[in-house]
């Protein structure tokens, strides 16, 4: 199997040049999730690029689409490159917040195709995972259904303060087949959500809150990006992760309309996703790769390799999510999520 086949003939690749180096005086700033990830990206992605450029890459962190609105709104955003979720890259694109990329200095060869967008380029794969105490449970929960079983698995559960990811959770444990989850029947995936409400001690709004949920123990059972798990699981918590029916997902990169410095920004990008600082974030948190040439560069140890979210064997057990079908849905339905938490 060729690396470009990794993700079952879902993702392709494409090809365009690289982008030249930067004077020395310059510097951007980077908005990610913050936390283990962020800090992982710092020392996969930002600490190289900014090295190789001779630049300053300033940091700061985001909540999502909603920030990046408020930046491009007050008329003088101060991020020039920031992460953002699959489906809220398609929604800016939409809504005219982003800047188009260029892909005369950001290179995709060795990228799946649908990860390349005028706007917008996936920075990462990860899955959310069922993650579970093994010192609640003798019997290990593995599947969804297991994880909206409260009788046999009594416990509190988390899941994320978001309806993506969850409503496709919800179908799965209702007996949706990961191939029939699109459309997503909304008011079908609520009214299973309704049967683990009281169960739910926290919904988390962060990758950090629900690392910090994972090692305090807090929770029994919980919905959660498999890299996050995976890292409070190297730093001693008592849990392990289930991979049956993991929603795989990537995130992208974006420059909001407006940024200061978008020329350099495209610099700045270009070496993030060059193979061999893709294929350095696995060594500090268990997210794959976008650019499938990092499997090429030998830095990618084949055990850590196979616990990728984008291996062979991992998503053959997942469901592909489809940020598309998102596309306009996602403040409506966000909106009837918080107001379904608050009841």
């Amino acid at each position: 199997m060729t690396k470009k086949q990794l993700l079952g003939g879902v993702f392709s690749a494409a090809l365009i040049a690289w982008g030249g180096a930067a004077t020395a005086d310059d510097s951007i700033t980077v908005a990610s999730w913050g936390g283990s990830f962020q800090e992982a990206e710092r020392k996969a992605f930002f600490e190289p690029a900014a090295k190789t450029l001779g630049i300053t890459i300033k940091e700061d962190t985001t909540n999502g689409l909603q920030d990046v609105r408020a930046q491009v709104q007050s008329g003088s955003p101060t991020w020039d490159v920031t992460e953002l979720g699959s489906n809220s890259c398609v929604q800016l694109k939409e809504e005219g917040m982003l800047e188009p990329l260029d892909y005369s200095v950001i290179d995709t060869d060795g990228i799946p195709a649908n990860l390349v967008n005028s706007h917008w380029i996936g920075i990462i794969f990860y899955s959310t995972v069922l993650g579970y105490s093994t010192e609640a449970y003798k019997e290990a929960p593995k599947s969804w259904a297991d994880f909206f079983d409260t009788e046999k698995f009594p416990g509190a559960r988390s899941m994320y303060r978001k309806p993506y990811n969850v409503l496709e959770i919800a179908l799965m444990a209702d007996g949706v087949p990961r191939d029939k989850v699109y459309p997503i029947d909304v008011d079908r995936a609520f009214k299973k959500l309704e049967t683990i409400k009281d169960d739910v001690a926290v919904w988390w709004k962060s990758g950090a809150q629900s690392a910090q949920l994972v090692k305090d123990g807090e929770v029994e059972m919980i919905a959660v990006w498999n890299g996050r798990i995976g890292n409070a699981i190297k730093d001693g918590a008592q849990a392990a992760m289930a991979w049956d029916g993991a929603v795989l997902d990537f995130d992208c990169l974006v420059v909001p309309k407006g940024a200061p410095n978008k020329e350099l920004a495209m610099k700045a990008i270009n070496e993030f996703l060059n193979p061999v600082n893709q294929a350095n974030l696995p060594k500090y948190i268990n997210y794959g790769p976008v650019n499938l040439k990092a499997f090429d560069t030998g830095l990618i140890d084949k055990d850590i390799a196979e616990g990728l979210p984008s291996s062979p064997s991992k998503v053959a057990q997942s469901l592909i999510f489809n940020p598309t079908w998102w596309n306009g849905k996602y403040d409506e339905l966000q909106e009837r999520f918080d107001l379904f938490i608050a009841e």
